[in-house]
């Protein structure tokens, strides 16, 4: 395999932990962020701030080499409507003019999405193909940036990633110690992926689009989709915690993630259910 030049923007936990299984596999791997002083060894830090274009211009200026892929992998800097079009809409056209106006056309363009752009909540299954009618400003912005990815003249996929977990995400395994889980009623499915899978399919994808043409969207979330009392029951058990009061439910909203197309296309689950992927972080 030849090497690739692949620029990761945001470069955040997932984004880290991708560029890292790519330069074990020979990859050059830049790092665009603020703050590059925890990037890991490893990948080169790319000092910018997407909402800056001038700034963005001249850091990506000193590039010597085009750039291959480029994975869009940022995170909103809070939770207002403001901040996430900043972060996914306008940072992502930023960077695109920019690319442009330095002639880098990359070979792949892959934004990283999430299951916020589905309005689905009676339990339904979904897949790439069903409706997106987000009802949230989060999930309509998100599909407002995804459109802008697909839409960009380049080679592009969407990865639809579901609720993220692995180190560093302990929300809920703290609330279970603290004597906290979920109420059986109403019952509500929830569906996850290891942040470790998140980097895998990154990976995976990016190294089947030099033998094949990607598909548009991939939805990525584990094989077992889970009523969400039945994960904070579970994780009481493995702790030795007992609960004793139950929160409200965080969302109305109940689906149920299909990965057969990530599955088709060879990808092999790490932690293909959160049993795997809790017991790997709880040793």
């Amino acid at each position: 395999m030849s090497t690739e030049h692949i620029l990761i923007a945001g470069c955040g936990d997932v984004g880290c932990q991708a560029g890292l299984n790519l330069t074990a596999q020979g990859h050059r791997v830049y790092g665009l962020r603020r703050n590059i002083n925890q990037l890991p060894a490893g990948i080169q830090g790319i000092a910018a701030d997407l909402g800056q274009p001038e700034q963005l211009q001249a850091s990506l200026s000193t590039l010597q080499h085009n750039i291959d892929v480029v994975v869009y992998a940022v995170a909103a800097g809070g939770r207002t409507e403001q901040q996430y079009r900043d972060a996914y809409v306008i940072g992502l056209q930023n960077l695109l003019r920019t690319l442009q106006a330095r002639q880098i056309r990359p070979r792949l363009l892959l934004f990283v999405s999430s299951t916020s752009v589905y309005g689905q909540k009676n339990d339904e299954w979904i897949d790439e193909q069903s409706a997106t009618e987000p009802t949230s400003f989060s999930g309509q912005i998100m599909l407002e940036a995804e459109q802008a990815a697909l839409n960009s003249g380049l080679n592009s996929s969407v990865v639809r990633f579901s609720g993220i977990y692995g180190p560093g995400r302990n929300y809920m395994l703290n609330q279970v110690r603290n004597g906290t889980g979920i109420a059986p009623e109403p019952p509500r499915y929830s569906n996850r992926i290891h942040r470790d899978d998140c980097a895998g399919v990154l990976q995976h994808l990016i190294t089947l689009s030099r033998s094949t043409t990607l598909e548009p969207i991939y939805l990525a979330s584990d094989c077992e989709p889970t009523l969400l009392h039945e994960v904070t029951d579970w994780l009481a058990e493995q702790t030795d915690s007992q609960i004793t009061e139950h929160s409200a439910q965080r969302s109305a909203g109940s689906k149920r993630c299909s990965n057969l197309r990530l599955i088709e296309s060879g990808y092999e689950f790490r932690y293909p259910g959160f049993r795997d992927g809790y017991n790997a972080m709880l040793k």
